[in-house]
């Protein structure tokens, strides 16, 4: 039932430029079981992740992490022509933000990035009009490449492993639905795949490796 709500959400969003208005998504469905509170469990670096530089939305050098001290990162990597994994990674980072947005130990202190490993088709102008029709209310940047070779070093870093499909359609990619929580040292502290995208377990975890309470009031 959770992830046919999610789902639902995501065929709602589209992520061809231009093809939808800005909208807020439907509210968030009743979790269907118990989070552990947030602190309550450790978080062990599972790989390391260097700084690589892309091209933001607005056309302008922006680098992929873009971490400071005391702060995460959602990082997620999409493509405009997918039709399944990618609107719904996209409806659930959507949800986050708001989630992150409403919440005052957190708000300000996590960047979501959303990178497009299509740079042929995804130019800035298109990733400009998927961040306003997702409306973020906090620190969401919709990133692509100049060219294909500029973004192979980032998908190796991340082991974000993605393959043409042409034999399935002419703008297919194989790929994996991959979301990596990484800290300020560049240490990647979890990957959510499609069986852990509950928004609720995504903030709380980036409560756990940031050490504050999300559900304290604000001062």
């Amino acid at each position: 039932m959770r992830r046919r709500a999610i789902a639902a959400l995501a065929a709602s969003l589209t992520l061809a430029a231009g093809a939808a208005p800005a909208h807020e998504p439907p509210p968030t469905p009743p979790l269907l079981y118990e989070l552990p509170p947030a602190g309550s469990y450790a978080l062990p670096v599972i790989q390391h992740v260097s700084e690589h530089w892309l091209v933001d939305s607005a056309g302008e050098r922006a680098p992929v992490l873009g971490i400071a001290p005391g702060e995460a990162a959602l990082i997620s990597f999409v493509y405009s022509r997918c039709h399944e994994a990618c609107p719904l990674a996209l409806a659930v980072l959507q949800r986050v933000d708001r989630l992150l947005a409403d919440t005052p130990s957190l708000a300000g202190r996590v960047r979501l990035v959303t990178v497009s490993f299509d740079p042929e088709a995804d130019s800035p102008e298109q990733m400009d009009q998927l961040r306003t029709n997702l409306k973020p209310r906090g620190r969401w940047d919709f990133l692509t490449a100049s060219d294909p070779g500029a973004l192979d070093p980032v998908l190796d870093d991340f082991g974000q492993r993605v393959v043409p499909r042409p034999d399935v359609a002419p703008d297919a990619i194989q790929h994996v639905l991959k979301i990596f929580l990484v800290d300020a040292a560049g240490d990647v502290r979890n990957i959510y795949s499609s069986g852990l995208l509950e928004p609720l377990l995504l903030r709380n975890d980036v409560a756990t490796v940031l050490r504050v309470d999300p559900d304290a009031p604000a001062d």
